[in-house]
């Protein structure tokens, strides 16, 4: 299994182990699979025996062809151990009749990204012995809150490898800034920027793609890597929990075998839902994508009209690791859907417009799986609140997002499909507003709401989060997006 870029122009044939290493294509686009494999009927029953770490293990095997799978076992079962995952990797969990929450909250951050970034440091540090590589790997992260810690502590002292997390001053929860500000490791740092998450990821991006950058960290024995999801070893552990997640519902008897499921995800950069339409085009019966977006909705614009475009006014929410107008990862889909010409065609105008605008044809190869909604700051607050009171299930605001969503189409189309929303968060992550929408005062410290959260519904803290506030703060520095270079040379100098 070899990839090549979603634009096609730096010609680039690599096998897995080589985009692991370098993140991005010379091109600027993303790496994607020359094929996707297929997932039969009779292997997904097989999978159901196994255990997680084993599905995992089966799936990326088929994507990343120059790891055997025994190492690939190996990694997934330290990655996805019980220590690690305490109340289980990917649970699923009744919400409500005819709608099902995958929970992939459980790891050692309480957020989604666990899923992906415990293994992925893992395939990072084969990568680099299997491609010879000496020098050491500088994973530059950018961050809308959830993905900054949980690359933080995948990537914390391991060999060969340092990383550098930067996310806006004033765009992530109380909580999440904590997680990232205490966070243990002689190979970390971090460093908030003045601006959006779209600004810091954009700062990225341009480090990326300075030659003089990489000449100066090459002098100093580094490389750039990356850990977002632009990066392939940061998607292809997510197409496992949707595997999963449709075993364990034929185990449960919910549903038979080739009988379909809709799943709706909360997103903002698109890789959680891209990687369920990677498990579909595999063969995982999937019949409808939910796009979830918050008030943020430049992607439920685009798959309504299909016009990307970002000049738009920018929303600082509650589910703030949503609040994105720059989705990365839906490049992927257009270089699936509309070729890699009319894709590059497409990024172009998106840097030097700031929107794009699709084909029709383009535009009904998309119809055919996805769909998309969005929940405001009110109906967000709305679900969170029925859902607990109606059901019993105490929900995260992004969460919510995806509830909410799913509902609306459900209303809308009259198709009660099994509906599998991915849960991206624990409540505890948000509890300040979790506690506010369901009536209850916030409290002058957002992180007293953990405790006042705790109380109010008899459910314990999320375990990565208790004693949070004790923790020894580590990282104060804030700089303006322009600066994050200097900031880089920095922390290698």
């Amino acid at each position: 299994m070899n990839y090549t870029s979603t634009r096609g122009k730096s010609g680039e044939v690599l096998s897995s182990a080589h985009i692991i290493k370098q993140g991005l294509a010379l091109d600027g686009g993303l790496f994607i699979p020359e094929s996707i494999p297929s997932l039969t009927n009779d292997e997904i029953s097989a999978l159901c025996a196994l255990s997680y770490p084993e599905r995992a293990a089966t799936v990326l095997a088929k994507f990343l062809t120059d790891y055997t799978y025994e190492e690939l076992l190996l990694d997934c079962q330290k990655a996805y151990s019980e220590q690690s995952f305490v109340g289980g990797a990917a649970p699923l969990v009744r919400a409500k009749d005819g709608i099902y929450s995958l929970e992939l909250w459980h790891g050692p951050t309480a957020a989604f990204k666990d899923m992906a970034l415990q293994i992925m440091p893992r395939l990072l540090s084969r990568a680099l012995q299997k491609t010879g590589e000496k020098r050491t790997a500088l994973i530059l992260v950018a961050t809308s809150g959830d993905t900054g810690k949980a690359a933080l502590e995948g990537y914390r002292d391991v060999d060969g490898i340092k990383i550098m997390v930067f996310y806006p001053v004033d765009g992530v929860s109380r909580v999440q800034k904590m997680q990232m500000a205490t966070q243990l490791g002689d190979n970390v740092n971090v460093t908030a920027i003045y601006g959006n998450f779209d600004d810091a990821q954009t700062g990225v991006k341009v480090i990326f793609s300075n030659d003089d950058a990489k000449a100066y960290l090459d002098e100093k024995g580094y490389f750039f890597s990356s850990a977002n999801s632009i990066n392939w070893g940061r998607l292809a552990p997510q197409i496992v929990y949707y595997v999963s997640a449709y075993c364990d519902m034929l185990t449960s008897g919910e549903i038979a075998m080739g009988d379909k499921i809709n799943v709706c995800v909360p997103t903002g950069n698109f890789g959680n839902i891209f990687a369920a339409y990677l498990a579909k085009l595999m063969g995982l019966p999937i019949g409808k994508l939910i796009c979830a977006s918050n008030q943020n909705n430049v992607l439920t614009d685009f798959l309504r009209t299909g016009r990307y475009d970002r000049n738009r006014d920018f929303h600082c929410t509650m589910s703030p690791s949503m609040d994105i107008l720059i989705s990365s990862n839906l490049e992927r889909l257009l270089a699936f859907t509309a070729g890699k010409e009319k894709t590059a065609e497409y990024m172009d105008s998106l840097k030097n417009n700031g929107y794009y605008e699709i084909d029709a044809q383009v535009k009904a190869k998309i119809d055919e799986s996805f769909c998309g909604y969005f929940a405001d700051e009110q109906a967000t607050a709305q679900t969170i609140n029925k859902y607990y009171k109606e059901n019993g299930y105490l929900a995260d605001t992004h969460t919510a997002v995806a509830l909410s969503a799913a509902e609306q189409y459900i209303a809308q189309t009259g198709d009660h499909t099994p509906m599998v929303v991915a849960s991206t968060a624990s409540p505890y992550k948000f509890a300040a507003d979790v506690c506010v929408c369901l009536g209850l005062k916030r409290p002058e410290d957002d992180l007293d709401a953990l405790d006042m959260l705790s109380k109010h519904t008899a459910t314990e803290i999320t375990y990565p989060l208790r004693g949070i506030a004790e923790r020894k703060v580590r990282f104060t520095e804030t700089v303006n997006a322009d600066d994050m270079l200097d900031a880089v040379k920095r922390y290698v100098d």
